[in-house]
């Protein structure tokens, strides 16, 4: 059986979506030898517009490379989840901010809202470093790639000098999930 999920990380620009979807998409490419497909989509603005990265993570190769209905989105704010939920797959994932999402689409999806910026300020005291507690969150939820490819492609991206910052991060989005065992806080139907 073959394993194909397709991701989508949105939020606005200078929230750190478009390398999120990097490190996504070396973690599964790179260190568990998957077939990925990676697509950046900013809009007009250079910060401050909605902006989206897609990831494509299959076992086998990929025939369409374009994202048509998500299995999960991050939405870190209110216009992104606004703009990108549209199309989520019936049952998916949405994993929303609740510091900058206040209002959750009424379809049949999961929602876990994880403070992600909150985290990232409080705890690690760098809100820049929102992108990374959400990638670790994602992988406190999914399976669809590890926790240790996802810290490798960070570490092998992140300047020199942030590596145990961007760790801290990670495994506070990780632990968050884990440790709270956060459920989803409803499915609406």
């Amino acid at each position: 059986m073959s394993d194909y999920f397709e991701v989508r990380l949105s939020g606005s620009g200078g929230q750190g979506m478009m390398l999120a979807g990097t490190f996504l998409a070396e973690a599964a490419g790179i260190y568990e030898d998957k077939y990925i497909v990676l697509c950046k989509s900013y809009g007009p603005e250079a910060r401050g517009g909605a902006c989206r990265s897609e990831v494509i993570i299959s076992s086998d190769p990929i025939v369409y490379p374009e994202v048509q209905k998500p299995d999960l989105v991050l939405a870190m704010t209110q216009e992104a989840c606004n703009k990108y939920h549209k199309d989520l797959k019936p049952g998916g994932i949405m994993i929303i901010d609740p510091e900058h999402v206040k209002n959750i689409p009424d379809t049949d999806i999961e929602v876990y809202e994880v403070p992600l910026t909150g985290i990232a300020r409080d705890t690690v005291g760098n809100e820049i470093t929102a992108n990374v507690v959400a990638l670790g969150a994602l992988a406190a939820i999914v399976d669809w790639v590890s926790p240790e490819a996802l810290k490798n492609a960070i570490l092998d991206r992140t300047p020199k000098g942030t590596e145990e910052l961007n760790k801290e991060a990670f495994d506070r989005g990780y632990n968050y999930i884990v440790e709270k065992d956060v459920q989803k806080s409803r499915t609406v139907v």
